[in-house]
């Protein structure tokens, strides 16, 4: 393991910042967080140019075959930029699990589109329980037929199709498909819909057992935490940057000490979550055995420090910090949402010691 990036990932990381930050500034981002989708074709489409919509998946199928190092510095600077719309939901989730358990037909029909920027999708995988542990999905398809409803499905007003997870496999369910209703429903983040997806007798395709979901979920887990970084240095920046300029007593708030201790908290904090992460993709590129581990710990970690760097931020804005024109609550409302997702710091920390359980009880046979 290198302990640095390469030359050819500093060039992604340093490329995507420029794509972002010229194709998606505050401006663009805040009309896109105002509409009902937060999608935007012309934006889609560059994204599609730049290979970014298919950057880990097989040249066979249109990607780009990059490793999931390089997909952890994508999602950094699309963090960075608080990118709206179903960037995550079609590339990282649905596009994972089609890798992950779709058979070669299925990926050449759904995965090809989704790497050429032709089609979005998302993942069903939450139900009323609100549990990311997938013993505890109910819903399940019976005659090819689905009966029951998804909660906070991200981005699935503007998906061609669905891929939906049950208790009997994975599902695949197109948009326009007889019985499926899509209706918005509330969220902390205001740049990634939401909705309730219901199912009456719809027709699914199955694209395989539930079996290798894990891998799929690790990368997205992972990937979000990624996204949780660069939000992170975004915020610090901001803060930074407003405390050599805000003054009180006639000096700039940054020389005194009880800011400067602030700051270099949110720093250790982001820097620390970035190390985490970028592990977690490079263990989960080279399959190393401790890559489950990896990204629940870079999870856990990112969904903490996240929060702590948003208050902090905030802190030291003060009143400005609470404004609808600052961006900072608008990274904060995405830290918090994401907090959640894919598991909180409780639940990660949870599965890390059912791992190192589950560890030694196989090494305790083994002996």
């Amino acid at each position: 393991m290198q302990f640095g990036l390469t030359e050819s990932q500093e060039f992604l990381k340093n490329s995507a910042r420029q794509f972002f930050a010229g194709e998606c500034p505050s401006a663009e981002m805040r009309r896109l967080m105002a509409t009902d989708t937060a999608y935007d074709a012309v934006l889609w489409s560059k994204l599609a140019d730049q290979g970014y919509t298919g950057i880990i998946y097989p040249e066979a199928y249109g990607g780009v075959s990059l490793g999931k190092v390089e997909l952890m510095l994508l999602l950094e600077e699309a963090g960075r930029a608080l990118l709206p719309g179903p960037f995550f939901s079609t590339v990282v989730l649905a596009g994972s699990v089609l890798d992950a358990v779709g058979t070669p037909a299925h990926k050449k029909q759904y995965l090809e589109p989704i790497c050429k920027g032709e089609v979005r999708s998302t993942v069903a995988i939450l139900e009323a329980g609100a549990s990311w542990n997938l013993q505890d999905i109910q819903l399940g398809a019976s005659n090819g037929k689905l009966n029951g409803e998804k909660l906070f499905v991200p981005d699935a007003a503007v998906a061609d199709f669905l891929i939906v997870i049950a208790r009997n496999g994975i599902f695949l369910v197109n948009a326009e498909a007889r019985g499926l209703t899509i209706s918005p429903m509330s969220g902390m983040d205001l740049t990634r819909k939401l909705y309730v997806v219901r199912f009456n007798n719809t027709p699914v395709e199955e694209i395989g057992p539930n079996l290798d979901l894990a891998r799929a979920l690790d990368i997205s887990t992972a990937a979000l935490a990624a996204e949780l970084v660069g939000g992170m240095q975004r915020t610090l920046d901001v803060t930074v940057e407003y405390a050599k300029t805000r003054k009180q007593f006639g000096k700039p708030i940054g020389m005194f000490q009880a800011v400067q201790h602030q700051c270099a908290d949110m720093y250790l904090e982001t820097e620390s979550s970035r190390s985490a992460v970028y592990y977690a993709g490079w263990a989960l590129e080279e399959n190393a055995p401790d890559a489950a581990t990896a990204v629940s710990i870079a999870k856990m970690y990112c969904s903490d420090a996240a929060r702590t760097v948003g208050n902090r931020g905030i802190q030291i804005h003060g009143g400005m910090g609470f404004t609808w024109e600052n961006d900072l609550h608008l990274y904060y409302r995405r830290a918090k949402a994401s907090e959640t997702a894919f598991g909180d710091a409780t639940f990660h920390r949870e599965r890390i010691a059912s791992m190192v359980i589950d560890s030694g009880s196989v090494s305790a046979k083994s002996a």
